[in-house]
């Protein structure tokens, strides 16, 4: 049941726990990948505290899979955190679209949320509103679901993850792409989202092919931020 314009933005402990209800199941399979995380920073060399430290400060599977690539002395901390920055720059695009619902809280609540959000929350947030329905809800606690479950799957995979050592033979690394995929086909639709998603996507892909390795993350994610954070707010302001 839909609701008023104004009231898209509520957020209360029901709807931070019906929304971590809806991501249950899809956690799920974020264990696996937290399992494989945990195991291969272990064979790193790093210790079970870093390790799991890690996953519960930085929570964002992709880019701690590239830093234990780049993990060494010869490798600068510059170097990491623009390899980490390139490929969370999706997050640019994420807040934008968010902002005219986000801008209702306060500061250390708008960015307390924003703290767990990941692709999958973020989605199904976006197609609460298009169904003009509350959807920080699910943003903030299907982001703790996903959240919580890294953390015990990175755990796992620290003292048990020789048992699944690789997710790709089974098809495990498909899962969230699809569901994002899913989420972005089945959500709004209209002139605005189809002009973001051009513009992101054909910014990234000329990236891609005439900028450096890894920029092409950061080009779309900052061109389809801008359009959207101009379009919405333009919206947003009547």
């Amino acid at each position: 049941m839909s609701v008023n314009e104004a009231e898209l933005h509520q957020l209360d402990r029901q709807l931070v726990w019906t929304g971590f209800k809806q991501l249950v199941p899809l956690s799920v399979f974020v264990v696996v990948f937290g399992v494989a995380f945990g195991l291969a920073a272990a064979q790193s060399g790093l210790s079970a505290p870093a390790i799991i430290a890690m996953s519960t400060l930085v929570f964002a599977g992709a880019s701690q899979f590239a830093a234990l690539e780049l993990w060494g002395p010869q490798v600068s901390l510059l170097t990491l955190v623009i390899t980490v920055f390139a490929i969370n720059a999706r997050h640019l695009l994420m807040g934008a679209t968010l902002y005219p619902w986000l801008r209702h809280l306060p500061t250390r609540k708008r960015y307390g949320v924003m703290l767990v959000a990941s692709d999958a929350n973020w989605a199904l947030s976006m197609q609460a509103f298009s169904r003009g329905q509350p959807g920080l809800g699910l943003l903030l606690g299907g982001g703790l679901a996903l959240w919580s479950f890294w953390i015990f799957g990175t755990w796992l995979g620290v003292y048990f993850g020789s048992v699944i050592q690789d997710p790709e033979r089974f098809g495990l690394d498909m899962v969230m792409g699809c569901f994002l995929l899913a989420m972005v086909v089945g959500g709004e639709k209209n002139l605005r989202m189809l002009v973001i998603w051009t513009l992101a996507a054909s910014s990234s892909i000329l990236a891609y092919w005439f900028l450096p390795e890894n920029s092409h993350v950061i080009v779309g994610a900052i061109t389809g931020g801008l359009v959207g954070l101009v379009w919405l707010e333009k919206n947003h302001e009547r």
